[in-house]
């Protein structure tokens, strides 16, 4: 089809909730780029949303993903699913939890996670239900999610909000500590927030977020959907922080395009999970479970967590050196990167798209988050670029 009546038909018949879409479509992709019908080639350094930390057609993934299509989609989890066993039990491996939930996205992970903290106090008999995140957050658009993201944008239209989430600033400890009550059950986080521009939470202010947490008796949850499955450098960007969080949630890159969430968690809150407490009809499909085993195998066997603490100093770097009279600030932690500009990032970021360029905007902030796959030779096009363009 024709762009044009791709267009024409997505007025038609979809729902707007995206706004003016880029106006592109695209075909197909091969390593770090994607290409429309038309055959025009883009550097994709935005990778979905994060998503799409393999790149494109990626050989090996996209193999044991055409397999399994082959033999089995979904037989709900009433049954036993050899692919979801495998995959709770090689993130348990990888990480600080216990026990695994799989669910379909981001946002019903952070509900599960949510839950989980609440259901552990009931079971306990102690009353305690309220949640603390930060501003400028984001952790989805369930109606619970909406609560805890602390964007009013987001919350406004959804007024009045579920009760018992409030949020403070971040790395600003004295307001977390003011905001506890003895109602507080969990303290929810992003250890690096993505959507609102790139904003890591500092080092110290983690760690006493964390003795807090185990002085009151409460649940420190991080929203890995966007920093986790080495994005950060690491498999989990919790290991470049020094603390281990009760529960943290994944999704976007462990299946790197196929619809996945899990729910991460030590022992002793999984427990408070009994069957009938929670669920869902396609959560950890063979489809959706067999696609992480695969992104994990990736990972590991390309050294991609090492490539993306490599690559994103590398970016920052260069940028530094060669634009840095026209950046205003850069934020980092591997290939999750903020460049701050002295004027709106939505104008830089449509330059850049007319060179054929992917990256996000939100504010003065460009967001750029490649494939975890991008060597130096694409991050030159994307810094040449950039330089051009500004």
């Amino acid at each position: 089809m024709k762009l044009s009546e791709i267009k024409e038909f997505d007025k038609n018949y979809f729902m707007n909730t995206f706004g003016e879409r880029t106006p592109v479509a695209f075909e197909k992709g091969e390593g770090m780029y994607l290409y429309t019908n038309e055959g025009e080639k883009y550097l994709d350094m935005f990778a979905g949303i994060a998503v799409n930390a393999l790149g494109y057609n990626h050989k090996e993934f996209t193999k044991a993903i055409e397999e399994q299509v082959g033999k089995l989609l979904h037989t709900s989890s009433l049954y036993y699913i050899e692919s979801q066993a495998l995959l709770a039990k090689k993130l348990v491996e990888l990480s600080c939890a216990d026990k695994i939930y799989f669910a379909n996205s981001g946002a019903e992970a952070n509900e599960g996670a949510i839950k989980l903290a609440k259901i552990y106090f009931y079971k306990k008999g102690i009353e305690k239900y309220e949640v603390i995140s930060l501003k400028s957050s984001f952790h989805g658009r369930t109606l619970a999610t909406v609560a805890a993201t602390g964007q009013e944008k987001y919350q406004k239209p959804y007024y009045p909000l579920i009760p018992g989430f409030k949020q403070v600033e971040i790395n600003d400890i004295e307001a977390l500590k003011a905001a506890i009550t003895d109602k507080t059950c969990a303290i929810l986080l992003e250890p690096v927030q993505g959507e609102s521009g790139v904003h890591p939470v500092e080092d110290e202010y983690i760690k006493e977020v964390r003795r807090i947490c185990d002085e009151k008796e409460i649940i420190l949850i991080f929203d890995e959907i966007q920093t986790g499955i080495g994005r950060c450098g690491k498999m989990f960007c919790y290991e470049t922080l020094g603390v281990e969080p009760d529960i943290f949630t994944l999704a976007k890159a462990l299946g790197n395009g196929i619809p996945i969430g899990a729910v991460c968690a030590k022992q002793f809150v999984a427990d408070a999970f009994a069957p009938g407490d929670h669920g869902g009809t396609f959560g950890g499909n063979p489809l959706a479970t067999k696609a992480g085993l695969a992104v994990l195998e990736a990972i590991e066997k390309e050294n991609l967590c090492d490539n993306a603490e490599k690559m994103g100093n590398y970016i920052v770097s260069e940028i530094e050196e060669k634009l840095g009279d026209k950046v205003k600030e850069i934020r980092h932690k591997g290939l999750m990167i903020g460049i701050e500009l002295k004027e709106a990032a939505a104008d830089t970021r449509k330059k850049l798209f007319e060179k054929k360029i992917l990256v996000g905007a939100v504010g003065n902030t460009l967001r750029v988050l490649p494939p975890l796959i991008i060597g130096k030779e694409e991050a030159d096009e994307f810094i040449k670029a950039l330089g051009e363009v500004l």
